[in-house]
């Protein structure tokens, strides 16, 4: 009987629930994780990251689970580590280690970006060039947050991290914290990705706030065609002229241009599904959980991501404050021609933003019609966010 007693108290002792008992922080994580899960699930909430991000963090902080190895990519307590221990990874790893892999390598994010390329239509841009001003204008929340991190304490790198949750651009967010503050990415990746889901909450009343009635109500005349032989040159001048200026964006908008060369060319038909179904949801799984692993509740439930959080919502404000205020420029510029609210869409949560600009538009007249009017700043905000993420590693990394 006494091997018996052993045997389970032995169960006992190595069961997850010992550890929840040793380290209640564990529970607090889980019922956040089931929380996200929630969002995801029944709010519709970003769900194709949300909900693999939210199952990862339940993962990581099951005790026992050794699902990933953090030391292994950042170092314990004061030690930080230059390179990942790819030896003790490849030898004693697990399935998260393997895939944060692709997220420390910096293969993820451009991956996502192809996708994203083979869905997206430059055609609003190309038509009206100006509207690459609002997207540019939109990243007021990336560098504002940027300075306001630095006057917390955070250092350039983690400030730099921070700051690109105002480009609202999950996978640029990811990207650059991967390179200059892996230590916060689980934080970092929860706050953009939440934000990104509460665009159609956050930007209402801020567009409100900085717009009349009468501006609200402008209605746009409508854009002119854009032939295909522009459509295709524009990602090949586009990837050369950003990639020429800032080397560090290459990777980035080249994938994004790539991915609407693919598109717009329309000669491989084939490759362009894959990498805008297939691939990108493969991608999207590795994405979700590995940035999900790495939220356990000794990193994660700490003042500094309390303080990411705030920052995140302060940086989304700026950059749609930004672009609001530059509409205003230039409706004042062009004698009441651009409607403000297009502005709002140069952060670049395609198209979640264009839309928002579409719906505060109708609702105050029925007869406007400015979807195809923002996606130009939305698909604009999205290059914008690129450069951006260019300008930071360049300064930072």
């Amino acid at each position: 009987m006494s091997a018996i007693w052993q045997t389970l108290l032995s169960i006992i002792q190595n069961s997850g629930f010992t550890g929840l008992a040793q380290e209640p922080l564990y529970i607090v994580m889980l019922v956040v994780g089931c929380l996200l899960l929630y969002l995801a699930i029944v709010r519709g909430f970003e769900p194709l990251l949300l909900l693999p991000i939210a199952f990862g963090m339940i993962l990581a902080n099951l005790p026992g689970s050794n699902i990933i190895h953090m030391q292994y990519f950042i170092g314990v307590g004061d030690e930080v580590l230059l390179h990942p221990s790819w030896i003790d990874i490849l030898n004693n790893g697990g399935l998260g280690d393997m895939l944060y892999m692709g997220v420390k390598l910096g293969i993820y994010p451009p991956l996502i970006f192809l996708g994203i390329g083979t869905m997206t239509d430059f055609g609003p841009l190309i038509s009206n060039p100006k509207s690459l001003l609002l997207g540019a204008a939109a990243q007021l929340g990336i560098f504002t947050t940027f300075l306001g991190a630095k006057w917390l304490g955070f250092t350039g790198q983690e400030a730099s991290s921070i700051g690109i949750i105002g480009g609202a651009d999950g996978p640029t967010a990811i990207f650059v914290t991967s390179r200059l503050a892996p230590h916060l990415l689980g934080s970092i990746a929860v706050a953009a990705y939440s934000y990104m889901a509460l665009v159609p909450v956050i930007q209402p009343p801020i567009m409100k706030a900085l717009t009349t009635k009468k501006e609200r109500c402008i209605v746009m005349s409508q854009l002119r065609t854009v032939s295909k032989t522009e459509k295709v040159i524009f990602p090949i001048l586009c990837t050369i002229i950003v990639s020429l200026i800032l080397p560090d964006s290459a990777v980035l908008v080249g994938m994004l241009m790539l991915g609407n060369l693919m598109k717009e060319s329309g000669v491989v038909d084939r490759i362009q599904k894959t990498a805008g179904n297939e691939l990108m949801n493969i991608i999207t799984i590795f994405l979700g959980v590995s940035v999900g692993c790495t939220t356990s509740a000794n990193t994660f439930l700490t003042l500094e991501t309390v303080e990411i959080i705030v920052l995140g919502l302060i940086a989304f404000g700026f950059g749609t404050a930004g672009g609001v205020l530059f509409g205003k420029l230039m409706c004042w510029a062009t004698h009441g021609k651009v409607n403000p609210l297009i502005g709002s869409a140069g952060v670049s949560a395609v198209p979640m933003a264009a839309r928002v600009s579409q719906k505060v538009g109708q609702a105050e007249n029925p007869q406007n019609f400015l979807l195809m009017h923002a996606m130009g700043p939305n698909v604009a905000g999205v290059i914008g966010s690129a450069v951006a993420a260019g300008i930071l590693i360049n300064i930072f990394g």
